[in-house]
């Protein structure tokens, strides 16, 4: 009988599942400010409170070379030093998020670039909550499915064979 209702369930959860919700996969990334004040496992719940599947995380540390690779297309402009002495300043805390408009979702959650900006215009937001300022602002999200599959495959590799699994929490 559990079968069967089951099996019912399944089927009226597609039907009234609309056929554009996209599932996405983009990069969130925990910066070195926050990952030194112990805010990570703070922010993972946050992230699971709202929907998303952790597929991969891991903790690292970004050398000079690795930095300006990342943020290449930031080269030339005047932050750009600065910006690669915090990259580099501690680790990060690179993850694989996926679900309904990930990267939409993910950006949303981060809130303004700017935390000081974030704590008016987006309060409940991440860098609201725990950001310093512009550069310190504790988290990274990609902009596009471009950028997430570039910055995916560079802190993780690709997926192509679909052999990534889902981390059970």
């Amino acid at each position: 009988m559990w079968k069967l209702r089951t099996a019912l369930l399944v089927a009226v959860i597609a039907l009234v599942t609309p056929s554009h919700c996209a599932i996405e996969r983009t990069l969130g990334m925990i910066k070195p400010d926050c990952v030194r004040n112990k805010h990570v496992d703070e922010i993972r719940k946050i992230i699971l409170a709202q929907g998303f599947s952790f597929v991969k995380e891991k903790d690292t540390k970004l050398d000079v070379a690795s930095a300006k690779s990342f943020y290449q297309e930031h080269n030339g402009k005047e932050f750009f030093p600065s910006l690669i002495e915090f990259m580099t300043s501690g680790p990060v805390h690179p993850m694989v998020l996926e679900g309904e408009g990930a990267i939409k979702k993910w950006r949303a959650l981060m809130g303004p670039t700017d935390s000081n900006k974030a704590r008016i215009t987006a309060p409940d937001s991440i860098r609201a909550a725990f950001g310093t300022d512009n550069q310190m602002n504790c988290v990274h999200g990609s902009d596009a499915p471009e950028s997430a599959a570039r910055e995916i495959s560079f802190f993780f590799g690709d997926d192509k064979q679909g052999s990534w699994s889902y981390l059970s929490i």
